[in-house]
């Protein structure tokens, strides 16, 4: 199951969402100091293309240097990434089949507005 919801929603908005952490990983990478906040959105678009089956976990011990990175995240691109997540989820939300694919876009906003400090695992551990 976990692989037809995965292939339906890297069509319906998996991949668009994917090139939209990319884009915000390189905009972030040509700034040289928010490298950092590059390599979380890449990290972040390998899970916007394959959801299912994974959650998010907090990491202990993150410290002040994931603050103050998710700070300046919220403020160049984070906010944007989850008014995405948020527009994308309500249009999915439409049909009945899309539902599921809506929740995982809703579940991802945390995410995408503070990616440092959080660990993607495997949903069965």
């Amino acid at each position: 199951m976990r692989l037809i919801g995965n292939v339906i929603w890297l069509v319906l908005s998996g991949i668009w969402l994917a090139i939209a952490y990319v884009v915000a990983g390189i905009i972030a990478c040509v700034l040289i100091i928010t490298i950092p906040l590059g390599i979380a959105a890449f990290r972040i678009a390998s899970y916007a293309l394959w959801p299912f089956g994974r959650t998010t976990v907090r990491r202990g011990g993150a410290g002040v240097g994931s603050l103050i990175g998710n700070v300046i995240w919220i403020v160049l691109l984070g906010w944007e990434i989850a008014l995405l997540h948020l527009v994308t989820g309500v249009v999915l939300c439409i049909t009945i089949i899309g539902i599921p694919l809506g929740l995982a876009n809703f579940k991802m906003i945390p995410i995408s507005l503070v990616p440092l400090g959080v660990q993607i695992v495997p949903a069965d551990r």
